[in-house]
């Protein structure tokens, strides 16, 4: 664990992921441990969030995830401690690898956006960091 302690945000890198183009529309491929470095154990998507609204607001220990704009855009704020990076999300086959110990949030959504996010553990809140004043004690012990 004491890596993810050491984790910036330059560590989180965008991922191209194939896009597979025919007459009849695209089709973009996500693979366990092919695509993106690590096996997906959950999978859930954001849709419907309403204007000026925040998601995220939270670190984790171990979990790495995948976040993909599958439809619109929003920006996704890093936050290392020392380091904010904001990215924009706004492509289908582009996804942005958050590495464990980094702070997120996301927010600017356009209308009809939807965020998919690939995770590389089941929901367990003893992961969470969900107080920034705790996160920023856990980078620094």
């Amino acid at each position: 664990m004491g890596k993810n302690k050491k984790s910036t945000v330059y560590d989180c890198t965008f991922i191209k992921l194939e896009k597979h183009h025919r007459e009849e529309g695209n089709i973009t491929v996500v693979e366990n441990s092919k695509t993106i470095p690590f096996e997906i154990k959950r999978c859930y998507y954001l849709y419907d969030i309403p204007g000026g609204e925040t998601r995220g607001g939270h670190a984790h220990k171990e979990l790495r995830q995948l976040i993909i704009s599958v439809s619109g855009s929003f920006s996704v704020i890093l936050d290392d401690s020392n380091i904010k990076r904001t990215v924009i999300l706004n492509r289908p086959y582009q996804g942005l690898l958050i590495v464990p110990g980094i702070w997120r949030e996301l927010n600017d959504f356009s209308s009809g956006s939807v965020c998919l996010v690939l995770a590389s553990h089941l929901f367990d809140e003893v992961d969470y960091i969900r107080n920034y004043n705790e996160f920023i004690k856990f980078k620094n012990e």
